[in-house]
């Protein structure tokens, strides 16, 4: 069997070691006739722990523009995805080698008229645990919730379900194996999740220092998507006229990002990144997400690590290049630890033992 030698140095411990892909693995033993394919700094596989394959902004797409979506994240370096919700059933990529690994939420579960038209299963509390067994079954070890909304009563944001409600569903899901996430913007929400032992917050912006403290304890994962908070403004302003109460908020919860954020970082909440691809979100960005948890006071080992070996090990994959790991990493030509922007100029992305980039 053929082979191909990858030289430089191997983040995260930054030790210059020669790399030697034979099928989908590595080995560190010399090979003789290895082709040498790259030289540079070698980082394990990016992932992307929040985005939606197979979805754009008017709901489910085709499987050929779900492809399109998962080559544009793989040429990216992204090559584990953690999808967060799609009304588009891909769960055929995973019979593809040449796409990245995928691990499915299966679709969003949100309260009636209450999230994005043509997204989500929308239900009523009857139908609540029902709906996330279903997905459960139907995914890849996690569930994704709404967690929050617009209410059209309050004019606000509001938790999309009881709190009864909300506990049963997520013990639901635990029996049944599945993890759970959930969609939170504001601050009402998330005491009843975290109470209800849920595993994963997404967007996270609500949170306190208190609620932090409490995930930090229970091992509670933050994705905050630094991108989409970004576009609170323009949700603020697109609601203005039919709910000023809401703008305010979003308004308020933007001017707020970083102080809750990095609250939570500086208290011990394991943060991930994700780049919310999908919808009105390009593809292809993890690079960008990266860039900005870095801007908002992230060491850049830390923001580099949320995008690779840390969230590689939280989704119970090889978070180092070692002897027997899987194949599957991507070549910088410069240091992105002194420049994160070099992750938007992949050398060499490998995949599955493949040069695919």
């Amino acid at each position: 069997m053929s082979s191909l030698r990858f030289s430089g140095p191997v983040l995260p411990d930054g030790e210059v070691r020669d790399l030697y892909v034979v099928g989908e693995t590595i080995t560190l033993e010399p090979q003789s006739g290895a082709e040498t394919a790259a030289e540079g700094w070698i980082v394990p596989g990016l992932v992307d722990a929040h985005c939606h394959i197979g979805l754009d902004d008017h709901g489910g797409v085709d499987d050929a523009e779900a492809e399109a979506q998962a080559i544009e994240n793989r040429d990216a370096g992204a090559l584990l995805l953690r999808d967060c919700g799609s009304a588009a059933d891909t769960s055929w990529i995973h019979g593809r080698d040449d796409l990245p690994r995928l691990i499915r939420a299966g679709r969003h579960i949100a309260r009636t008229k209450r999230y994005i038209r043509n997204y989500a299963h929308e239900v009523e509390p009857p139908s609540l645990v029902e709906t996330v067994v279903q997905e459960a079954q139907r995914g890849d070890g996690w569930v994704k919730l709404v967690g929050d909304w617009i209410s059209r009563d309050t004019g606000d944001l509001a938790p999309s379900f009881p709190a009864d409600d909300f506990a049963a569903a997520i013990a639901a899901a635990h029996e049944h194996g599945a993890k759970v996430t959930a969609h939170c913007f504001g601050e009402a929400v998330l005491p009843v999740l975290i109470d209800a032992g849920i595993d994963c917050i997404e967007h996270g912006t609500g949170l306190s220092t208190d609620l932090a403290q409490t995930m930090a304890a229970r091992g509670i994962a933050l994705v905050p998507t630094v991108m989409q908070i970004d576009k609170f403004p323009q949700y603020a302003e697109a609601g203005r006229d039919k709910f000023p109460r809401y703008s305010e908020h979003m308004t308020d919860l933007h001017a707020r990002q970083r102080d809750t954020i990095m609250a939570a970082h500086e208290l011990g909440v394991a943060l991930y990144a994700g780049s919310d691809g999908g919808g009105v979100t390009r593809h292809g960005n993890i690079a960008g997400e990266v860039i900005a948890m870095h801007r908002l006071g992230m060491p850049a080992d830390y923001a580099l690590g949320a995008a690779s070996w840390r969230a590689r090990e939280w989704l119970g994959w090889n978070a180092t290049l070692d002897e027997g790991a899987p194949a599957d990493f991507v070549v910088y030509p410069r240091d992105p630890l002194l420049d994160l922007t070099v992750l938007h100029e992949p050398s060499v992305v490998v995949l599955r033992g493949k040069v695919v980039a």
